[in-house]
């Protein structure tokens, strides 16, 4: 850096440089041996200025704020330290309802401030030590805020040294993540608050510094190491359960009053951190089978992939998306199975799947999740194309699916089991009569659509034609059943266990696509457990659905849909092996009262998925070709009875070849002619041919 240093002070006189800065001077945790070059910028000109000179020579650079979450390196850092100097970023000025501040700025002492102008809202972030830039580049949070719930707009400059902005609308919000691009070194913020009483956000802003005190470890610390799972299962929770606390590799220990703090304790070291990271992610893992997040950041920029490389996560390839009517909801449910699967650690990888086919993602991964609703991704067809290529999948398998999906097929099955149901028939284009035992108003429903599509509600024999004509549009058969009057509810059951009911009341009493995804007509209400039914009828639900995933051959997931009648008798209409998955769907509702958060429902399926059959990730025989979007039938396994009898005559083929010549050297050898040895050794090297490839096999497996 010694260079670096002589080109930036010539380049830029008036920018302050340090070189050889100690770790412990620029960061909360204080690890690691120097920083080789730190540039402290005193304004927002000279810090663009300084990313146009580090841009135009290809040196890479590393902001650094506060410090708090950050981690040093025992080697020299490959980037150069950015630190703005506080005088020169961290301005606070209010206008009206917003408060614009610079980015160096401490949330505590910004709290404050706000709070001095009649604005509320940031008192429960008012513990974060870090600064603005840092929590807007995390979403930093705490009791069940966000810093990014505020946002009014963001200033930046870019690594290139060119300015950046963004509005509050314009960027998204995630658990402990954000849309800036991580090439921005934000500068200032806008943050749009209410207006409050003075006294009482003081008050709430002592309240929360002093909770803080008394629940944050002393000592030298980066926070929180790692990034919750769920609100369910924190970090440190997690790390609890594994009897952690107090755990310590050299000079730093996990704290005994919060496992998700390591302390530095002496001279701690990075070689220690990521040691003791990799200890906590295994222990973890094996315990709970969530793999931990860093929330730390790391000067040294290969830090997380040797974390990742010491504890490789199951990979999930989640398919979304489709070409049914339902693929809109599948993209929403698609994505939210996808970012739960993360939050639980696993490495996740997304497929918009656009035809029935064996997409090259589903060989690189240990299980595939598919999130498609409606079409072949509900009814068998992708189920059984994974089948077919041993791959492990969640869900019931393909004749299973397709029995779920078919509304008529479920129907028979009912009857069977002698589980309620309404009175139904089926009609055709060539028999379309209304069915004489069936009283108006009835139900017309296209047998293998979902999410309430192609199911229509007719009330008077007169509408009967019109309503065929549009139902025939997704089915020539159609599933007629009478209209039942009473309280809608779901039951949803994962990986085997039924979790409790859902009561529905849509806002015209009829649970359509509107009803659960729209809200044209007005919000539906979801109550769980349901409130207007007898514990007599919910637990009869429950051992219908119980019995009927069971007959059926379910397995990991399905939602049995009921109408409970004026009799409190619930009446069956539908099962679904792949429900919806989005902020709205019953299941996770339903999970999420037993106790069970969504990134821990997924997991379980995931895990459920990998117990049973299919080749390992990265040890499967051959791969199924894909040609013309169409799939070629896997390679059969030969016959082992067939191998050993090829071996066999193999073996008699070499000691048959080579018999004349052990015959004819032994003879000349004897006679004292000296070709006869080559002849011998002809004949061993043809009895050893088979152990000579063997051997070779070996060494080209083992390389």
């Amino acid at each position: 850096m010694n260079t670096t240093f002589s080109e930036l002070s010539q380049a830029l006189p008036h920018l302050a440089l340090r070189s050889d800065v100690p770790y412990r001077e620029i960061t909360t945790l204080g690890i690691g041996s120097t920083l080789p070059l730190l540039a402290e910028p005193a304004t927002p000109e000279e810090l663009a200025e300084l990313l146009r000179f580090t841009s135009s020579r290809g040196i890479p650079v590393i902001p650094i704020g506060g410090g708090t979450n950050l981690i040093g390196m025992d080697a020299p850092c490959p980037r150069i330290g950015i630190r703005p100097i506080r005088t020169g970023f961290n301005t606070c000025r209010t206008t009206g309802k917003t408060i614009t501040a610079g980015a160096m700025i401490r949330l505590p002492e910004l709290a404050s401030k706000a709070a001095e102008e009649g604005l509320r809202g940031l008192a429960k972030l008012a513990g974060i030590p870090g600064t603005l830039g840092g929590a807007i580049r995390m979403n930093a949070g705490a009791n069940g805020v966000a810093i990014g719930n505020f946002v009014s707009s963001v200033e930046g400059i870019r690594f290139d040294g060119t300015p950046w902005h963004a509005a509050g609308k314009e960027l998204t919000w995630g658990y402990r993540a954000g849309s800036v691009p991580d090439d921005v070194i934000i500068t200032s913020v806008t943050l749009e608050l209410e207006p409050g009483d003075r006294e009482q956000e003081a008050a709430a802003i002592r309240a929360e510094l002093d909770a803080r005190r008394g629940r944050e470890p002393s000592g030298r610390s980066a926070g929180c190491t790692f990034r919750n799972i769920s609100e369910f299962e924190p970090a440190g929770k997690l790390i609890d359960q594994c009897g952690l606390k107090g755990y310590r590799i050299g000079d730093l220990q996990i704290s005994s009053a919060h496992a998700n703090y390591i302390l530095n304790t002496g001279s701690g070291s990075e070689s220690q951190y990521l040691m003791l990271l990799t200890h906590i992610r295994r222990a973890v893992a094996e315990t709970t089978g969530f793999y931990l997040r860093p929330e730390v950041c790391f000067f040294n920029p290969d830090a997380t992939g040797e974390l990742e490389k010491a504890l490789k996560p199951p990979r999930v390839n989640v398919l979304l998306g489709g070409t049914s009517s339902e693929r809109e909801i599948s993209l929403l449910s698609g994505n939210a199975v996808a970012q739960a699967l993360r939050n639980a650690g696993f490495d996740v990888v997304v497929t918009d799947v656009g035809e029935c086919r064996i997409y090259p993602e589903m060989f690189d991964a240990d299980v595939v999740y598919p999130v498609l609703h409606g079409g072949f991704g509900e009814d068998g067809r992708l189920q059984k194309l994974l089948e077919d290529n041993d791959l492990k999948f969640v869900g019931s398998g393909s004749a299973e699916s397709r029995l779920v999906m078919d509304k008529i097929a479920t129907k028979r099955l009912l009857d069977q089991l002698g589980i309620p149901t309404a009175r139904w028939h089926v009609v055709t284009r060539d028999a379309s009569e209304i069915p004489a035992d069936l009283v108006f108003p009835v139900i017309l429903k296209a047998p293998m659509e979902g999410s309430t599509i192609g199911i229509t509600k007719v009330d008077r024999p007169e509408d009967w034609e019109d309503a065929l004509t549009g139902e025939f549009r997704f089915s020539g058969e159609l599933l007629v059943e009478e209209f039942i009057e009473g309280i809608e509810i779901t039951v949803p059951i994962v990986n085997g266990k039924v979790l409790p009911a859902i009561e529905i009341k849509s806002p015209h009493g009829f649970y359509n696509y509107d009803a659960k995804y729209v809200y044209k007509d007005g919000h539906t209400e979801y109550f769980c457990p349901p409130v207007s039914l007898t514990e007599e009828t919910l637990e009869n639900a429950s051992e219908y659905a119980r019995k009927f995933y069971l007959a059926a051959g379910c397995r990991d997931i399905l939602r049995v849909d009921f109408i409970v009648d004026r009799d409190g008798v619930p009446r069956m209409l539908e099962g679904n092996s792949l429900p919806g998955c989005t902020a709205t769907s019953l299941v996770p509702k339903a999970a999420r009262v037993a106790g069970c958060s969504f990134e821990r429902m997924t997991s379980i399926l995931v895990y459920a998925a990998m117990k049973r059959g299919g080749a390992p990730r990265n040890a499967r025989p051959e791969k199924t070709e894909v040609r013309d979007g169409e799939n070629l039938p896997p390679q059969r396994r030969a016959n082992p009875v067939l191998l050993r009898l090829c071996r066999l005559l193999f073996r008699l083929a070499l000691v048959l070849c080579a018999l004349p010549f052990l015959i004819s050297g032994f003879q000349m050898a004897a006679a004292g002619n000296p070709a006869g040895w080559q002849l011998l050794l002809s004949g061993v090297f043809i009895l050893s041919a088979e152990f000579i490839f063997t051997w070779l096999n070996q060494q080209e497996k083992t390389r």
